[in-house]
C-alpha cells in the first residue's frame, strides 16, 4: 500500500509520501486532538478518517481506544457509500448517533457490519476551506445520554485544533513552486494510546554486595526503601539484615547461596521494616531483590549487583490471582493474551508461555470459531460486560465473562453445568449473531480453519446495499462503490453476456480506450475474463508476469494483481467482473472466498435489476404511448407538460395531462387516477380518450366533466380519478374553469405576483355518477401564466398539502424565466428537494401572452 500522504501538488519531499524530510506526519499533528476529542466526549475511543488519494475512499488514518484489527473491514470505506462517516464527509455537517438503534435506522449498512450497542459521533475534519475528512468518537451506549448539541460543542475545539494543525502542517510543507497543498492518506492507520491514569512510580534502588567480605554499597533509593538513613549506615550486609523481617531473613541468605551457585538471582521477596507507618506495632513494606554475580575469577571479588525493587501492591494482586479457585486472563487492546494464572491455564489445556503474546482462538483449536472471536469484538466496542459459556472437547462447560476498558480486557472462566432453559434456546440461535451478556456456543465439530470476521462483513455489507439496488445502473454503481475501497483495487470493469459476446456495462479507474479492444467479444476467445466465465471460476493474478504466462500477449495496462470474476446467477451464466490493483497485491485465502462470495451476490442482484429494467422498459413504454407526444400549438399560447415517474417496474402510474383545441378556444386538462398498476394507466387512457372526445364535440365544461364522470362509474372499475379542465379562449384571456377533487391550479400575473386559484370543486370523478360541478369563471391578462398539476408535484412526507402548494407558488412567482419550459423545469426541482416519493408528477404549463 501506499504510504501516508498530506503532500503538495508539486515536487515530493526527500521524506516520502507522507513525510517532509523530517518535519513529522499527518498522524503525528492529529493525535492531539484525536485523544482530546475522546476525553471531552467522554468517550472510549476514537477514529480519524482522511480521503485517499483517487478520492473514491474515506481510509482510516488514526485509531486510539479500540483495536484496529476490529476495525479490519472499515479500514476504507466508499465515500458514497450509505454509512455515517461518508455521510458526515458529503454532507460536511456533525453527525451523533446516540445508540445502535439510531444507527439501524438511519444507517442499516452501517449495523450489519458492526452489530453491537455503542453511541458514535461525527465532525468533519477541514482543510483549505473545504471537509478533507471525519473525526469519530466512540461513546458507550450505557452512559447518560447526551444530546446533539452538547455532542457538537465538546468535539467542536478539536475540530478547530485540527484544522489549525493542518494549516501549520501545509505552511511547512508548501514553498515556492510545490503547488497546492492537499490532504489524503493511502496507508494503514496508525494506533494511538490514550493517556493512564498516573500510577504510583516503581522505586528502584541498586547496590553492590562483596559476598565474601560482607560489605554492601547501596545507593540512596535502596537505602530509602530500608528506611536507613545514609549517615546511620555503616556499608556491611548486617546493618541491611537488620532491617528485613526476621521471617524473610532466610530469603536475603539464600538469595548470597543463588548468585553463587546460579550466577543471579532471580525475584527474592522479602519486607522490611517501614517507619511511614505509624502505630506501635511494626509494619513492613515488601520488595524484591534482584541481581547477577560479576567476577569469581581466581584472586577476584564476588561481586553481586543487585537491584531493590519497591513491590508495595504490586505482588499483591499478582499472588491473589494465583490463589483464586477461577481462572483469569489478560488479552491487550489487540485480544493477544498478556497473562493467565495457573487455574486458567488448566481449565483452557494450554500452557501460559504458549498462550502469551497470541490470539487464544488461534492456539486453542476447539476456540478456533469466528463466535468466540466475536464476543470479544462485542466486549470491546460496547464497552460492556459479556458472558457466554462454551462446551469443552471434553464435554464440561466453561462459563467466560469478558471485563473490557480501553486499554484491553480481563477475562474470568470457570467450569459451569450445561445450558438450560432461556440459554439452551439462545445455544440453538447462536448463529444469528451474538447477544452481549449470554449465549451458549458449541464448539465446532472439528478443526476449522480461522475465518475473520473482516472478510465476513463484506459479503454482509455487499448483500444489504444490493437489496436497495433496483437497476442494472445500480447494481454496477453498487459494486463498484464497495469492490474498489473494501479491497484496495484501482480498477472495476463489469461485463454482461448479450448473444455470446461480452459488453462492458461499467468501468472505473481504467486509461481512457484502454478497454474498447474488449468490446462484444466472443465466449471463444482466450481471455482471462471470458474463461472465468465460460469455466465458471475465478482466477487470480498476483504479478503482470503470472498473466503474460497464461494468456502471452495479452494487453496491459499499469495494473500488477488481478482477479477476473464469473458472475453466475441461478446456474446460468450473467457476465464477469474485473478488479485491478496497482501494486502487488497477494490474495488470501479469506480474500479469495470473499471474492467469489460477492461475485455471486452481484450476479444474482445483476440478473435482477436486468427484469427489472426489461420489465420497466415496457411499463414506461405503455405510459409514454397514452401521454400526448406532443401538444397543437395554439396562436397567443405557450404550453409544456412534464411527467416524472415515481413508481418501479410494471407500477405505473394514472397521472396525465392534455391540451385539446375545440370551436370556442381550447382545453387545457390534467387528471390523476389513484393506484399505481397497469389497471390504472389503462383507466387513465380511457378518460383521456372519453375527455378528448367531449372536448371535441363542443360540449361547454361541465358537460364535458358530468359525462366523464358518469362513464367512469359504469365502468366498475373501482378506480376513481381528479380532474381539473379549463377551457380558454386565446382571443379574450376568458376562460372557465371545473375542478373535480383536483388540487386548485396556480396563477402567476403580469406583475410577477402568484396566488392559488380558489375554484368551486365537485366530488372525484368516479364517486357519484350523479354528480353536479360547477363552473368557475376567470380572465387572464397577458403575460399570465397558468399552471395546472398532480399531487405528486406538492405533496411531501411528514407535511400538508398546503404547504406543498405554497412552496410551489413561491417558485412560480420567482424571478422571470427565460421561457415556459425554463419555468417549468424551476417548479419541478423545486418539489423534488424533498426526499424521493413514490407519486408520479404531472405538470402542464400555459402562458398567455
Amino acid at each position: 500500500m501506499d504510504e501516508a500522504a498530506a503532500v503538495p501538488d508539486g515536487p515530493r519531499s526527500p521524506g516520502g509520501p507522507g513525510r517532509d524530510g523530517g518535519d513529522g506526519r499527518i498522524e503525528d499533528a492529529l493525535t492531539a486532538p484525536l485523544t482530546a476529542a475522546v476525553r471531552d466526549l467522554g468517550g472510549y475511543g476514537g477514529l480519524v478518517y482522511l480521503r485517499s488519494r483517487d478520492r473514491r475512499s474515506l481510509v482510516l488514518a488514526l485509531v486510539t481506544g479500540v483495536p484496529r484489527s476490529l476495525l479490519r473491514a472499515w479500514w476504507r470505506v466508499p465515500m458514497g457509500g450509505a454509512l455515517p462517516m461518508a455521510e458526515a464527509y458529503r454532507s460536511d455537517e456533525p453527525l451523533w448517533l446516540p445508540d445502535e438503534r439510531v444507527t439501524m435506522v438511519r444507517f442499516p449498512h452501517f449495523t450489519a457490519g458492526l452489530p453491537y450497542s455503542f453511541g458514535s459521533a461525527y465532525q468533519p475534519v477541514r482543510a483549505g476551506g473545504e471537509a478533507v475528512g471525519v473525526l469519530v468518537v466512540l461513546r458507550s451506549a450505557a452512559r447518560s445520554p447526551i444530546d446533539a448539541e452538547t455532542v457538537d460543542r465538546a468535539l467542536r475545539p478539536a475540530g478547530r485544533d485540527m484544522e489549525e494543525r493542518l494549516a501549520r502542517l501545509a505552511a511547512r510543507r508548501s514553498g515556492p513552486g510545490s503547488g497546492a497543498y492537499r490532504v489524503e492518506y493511502d496507508d494503514e492507520p496508525v494506533s494511538v494510546r490514550l493517556p493512564t491514569v498516573a500510577a504510583h512510580p516503581v522505586r528502584v534502588g541498586l547496590l553492590d554486595w562483596d559476598l565474601d567480605s560482607g560489605r554492601c554499597a547501596p545507593d540512596d533509593e535502596a537505602l530509602a526503601l530500608l528506611g536507613i538513613a545514609r549517615a546511620d549506615f555503616d556499608g556491611t550486609i548486617a546493618a541491611v539484615e537488620a532491617r528485613v523481617s526476621p521471617d524473610d531473613l532466610h530469603e536475603l541468605r539464600a538469595s548470597r547461596q543463588d548468585a553463587l551457585t546460579h550466577g543471579r538471582i532471580r525475584s527474592r521477596h522479602l519486607r522490611v521494616r517501614d517507619e511511614s507507618v505509624g502505630g506501635e506495632e511494626i509494619s513492613y513494606r515488601p520488595v524484591e531483590l534482584w541481581g547477577h554475580l560479576v567476577g569469581g575469577g581466581t584472586g577476584s571479588d564476588r561481586i553481586l549487583v543487585g537491584a531493590l525493587v519497591d513491590a508495595a501492591g504490586r505482588l499483591t494482586a499478582a499472588e491473589a490471582a494465583e490463589r483464586l479457585p477461577d481462572g483469569l486472563f489478560s488479552l491487550d487492546q489487540d485480544g493477544r493474551l498478556t497473562y493467565a494464572n495457573r487455574r486458567c491455564e488448566e481449565l483452557l489445556g494450554a500452557g501460559r508461555e504458549e498462550l502469551l503474546g497470541r490470539y487464544p482462538w488461534e492456539v486453542i483449536t476447539w476456540l478456533r470459531d469466528p463466535a468466540y472471536e466475536d464476543r470479544y469484538r462485542a466486549a470491546m466496542l460496547s464497552q460492556e460486560q459479556v458472558s457466554f459459556l462454551v462446551r469443552h472437547p471434553a464435554g464440561n462447560w466453561l462459563s467466560f465473562v469478558l471485563y473490557p476498558d480501553v486499554h484491553g480486557l480481563t477475562g474470568r472462566v470457570h467450569r459451569t453445568g450445561p445450558p438450560t432453559g432461556g440459554e439452551a434456546a439462545r445455544e440453538a440461535g447462536t448463529s444469528a449473531g451474538p447477544v452481549p451478556g449470554a449465549g451458549a456456543v458449541a464448539p465446532p465439530p472439528g478443526p476449522v480453519a480461522a475465518a475473520r470476521a473482516g472478510a465476513l462483513y463484506h459479503v454482509v455489507q455487499m448483500a444489504s446495499v444490493l437489496t436497495e439496488a433496483v437497476t442494472v445502473q445500480d447494481v454496477c454503481r453498487a459494486v463498484s462503490e464497495q469492490l474498489l475501497p473494501a479491497f484496495g483495487a484501482r480498477e472495476l470493469a463489469l461485463y454482461t453476456v448479450r448473444e455470446g459476446r461480452m459488453y462492458l456495462q461499467w468501468e472505473s479507474g481504467y486509461p481512457e480506450g484502454f478497454l474498447t479492444q474488449f468490446e462484444g467479444v466472443a465466449l471463444d476467445r482466450q481471455l482471462p475474463g471470458v474463461h472465468a466465465l465460460t469455466t465458471r471460476l475465478p482466477l487470480f493474478f498476483e504479478s503482470p508476469e503470472d498473466l503474460s504466462i497464461a494468456y502471452p500477449g495479452i494487453a496491459l495496462d499499469r495494473m500488477h494483481s488481478w482477479s477476473f470474476l464469473p458472475l453466475i446467477a441461478s446456474g446460468h451464466s450473467v457476465g464477469s467482473c474485473i478488479l485491478g490493483w496497482d501494486a502487488p497485491h497477494r490474495f488470501t485465502a479469506d480474500e479469495r472466498s470473499a471474492l467469489t462470495a460477492l461475485s455471486g451476490l452481484a450476479a444474482q442482484a445483476m440478473e435482477r435489476a436486468r427484469l427489472y429494467d426489461s420489465e420497466s422498459a415496457v411499463a414506461r413504454g405503455l405510459q409514454e404511448g397514452l401521454l400526448p407526444h406532443r401538444l397543437p400549438a395554439v396562436e397567443g399560447l405557450r404550453t409544456t407538460g412534464r411527467y416524472l415517474p415515481g413508481t418501479q417496474g410494471m407500477a405505473i402510474g394514472g397521472d396525465w395531462y392534455d391540451v385539446i383545441t375545440t370551436g370556442r378556444g381550447v382545453a387545457l386538462v390534467i387528471g390523476d387516477v389513484e393506484g399505481h398498476s397497469v389497471g390504472a394507466a389503462a383507466v387513465m387512457g380511457q378518460l383521456r380518450s372519453a375527455v378528448h372526445a367531449f372536448a371535441a364535440s363542443e360540449r361547454p365544461p361541465q358537460e364535458v366533466i358530468t359525462h366523464t364522470n358518469r362513464l367512469l362509474a359504469e365502468l366498475e372499475s373501482d378506480a376513481f380519478a381528479t380532474c381539473c379542465y379549463i377551457e380558454l379562449d386565446p382571443r379574450t384571456g376568458r376562460a372557465l374553469a371545473v375542478r373535480a377533487g383536483h388540487p386548485p391550479p396556480l396563477l402567476r400575473h403580469p406583475d410577477g405576483h402568484a396566488e392559488t386559484l380558489d375554484l368551486v370543486g365537485g366530488v372525484m370523478l368516479g364517486v357519484q355518477p350523479n354528480s353536479v360541478y360547477p363552473v368557475t369563471a376567470l380572465t387572464l391578462a397577458p403575460g399570465s401564466v397558468l399552471a395546472l398539476y398532480t399531487d405528486g408535484l406538492v405533496e411531501q412526507p411528514g407535511s400538508d398539502i398546503e404547504t406543498g402548494i405554497e412552496e410551489v407558488r413561491r417558485a412560480l412567482a420567482g424571478p422571470p424565466a427565460d421561457s415556459v419550459e425554463h419555468l417549468a423545469d424551476r417548479l419541478v426541482r423545486t418539489a423534488r428537494r424533498a426526499p424521493e416519493r413514490p407519486d408520479d408528477v404531472a405538470l402542464l404549463l400555459t402562458a398567455y401572452r
